[in-house]
């Protein structure tokens, strides 16, 4: 997400922040879900629900005491005829909107957001920004590891063994990145360990999952068995990726190297377990904040 969008959602999110007096009379921030509703992107009240109870599931699995940071209130609102009634909602903490957005639609925009905003504390547009690239990156990565595993149990039913599906990966790669073999591709991206997709950038590894999805969709489509048909299937769509890419002026091999994916994955687990325990907790005596 680009730091004009983060910008502008930082700017809508902050809007709906309230502040309340917590039990020792400092100011905390707190969140009602029907603002939150549709920022997240969620029309109907009913399925922001869902995603609500699905959060304090999660908050019970941790062993974390819910009423720290879910509170159940009313609204009084006004209908179209004019007549009042009163509305669910829930008073919210940072931890608590983290959750609902861990728990959320993930292909929604504003959900990736979200996940960001409450996660950082701070409201730096471009902290907020890294760490949604950083959640980006790691997904991109978790699609990649799961397509591939997919590919080497496709492959091994049809005759390949562990040391063919190596060989079907890299010449695929050497396709997608030009006449770079693999390991050519890590001397020139200074990989001295590990897999070479966890230090390619979101795009690249996007890149490669797609080519190896579509290896997966035609291996078992068109039956194909034995390491050369499959080896000639899995060139022939990293090839088309490439020509994709290469239409819109994108060399592989040319984009810079990314930070090594495991560390960005310890840096993202250590920033959200400080989450809750920086997250100020609901008064225990609240004085109708919701009415």
């Amino acid at each position: 997400m680009d730091l004009i969008k983060v910008t502008q959602h930082t700017s809508t999110f902050n809007g709906i922040t309230q502040i309340i007096k917590d039990d020792e009379g400092n100011d905390m921030e707190v969140w009602f879900a029907r603002d939150l509703q549709p920022l997240l992107g969620y029309a109907r009240w009913e399925n922001f629900q869902v995603a609500i109870n699905r959060a304090i599931e999660s908050c019970k699995s941790q062993n974390i005491n819910i009423d720290d940071h879910f509170r159940e209130v009313t609204k009084m609102v006004t209908l179209g005829s004019g007549a009042k009634r009163n509305i669910q909602d829930f008073m919210l903490t940072r931890f608590a909107c983290y959750l609902i957005a861990q728990n959320g639609d993930p292909k929604k925009e504003e959900v990736a957001f979200a996940q960001g905003y409450f996660a950082v504390q701070t409201r730096r547009a471009e902290l907020i920004a890294e760490h949604i690239n950083h959640i980006a990156r790691i997904e991109a990565r978790d699609r990649l590891r799961a397509s591939e595993k997919q590919l080497s149990q496709n492959i091994y039913e049809r005759g390949v063994d562990d040391k063919g599906f190596g060989r079907i990966r890299s010449k695929g790669d050497t396709v997608l990145f030009g006449g770079f073999t693999t390991e050519m591709m890590k001397r020139r991206l200074g990989v001295k360990s590990g897999a070479l997709a966890d230090y390619l950038p979101t795009l690249t590894i996007a890149a490669k999952n797609l080519a190896t999805e579509m290896t997966n969709y035609n291996v078992e489509q068109k039956d194909l068995h034995g390491e050369a048909s499959i080896t000639e299937e899995h060139c022939g769509n990293n090839r088309s990726v490439r020509s994709m890419l290469g239409q819109r002026g994108i060399r592989p091999e040319e984009l810079p190297p990314a930070e090594d994916i495991k560390k960005i994955e310890r840096r993202v687990a250590s920033n959200e377990k400080k989450i809750e325990r920086n997250s100020a907790k609901l008064p225990k005596h609240p004085t109708n904040d919701a009415e």
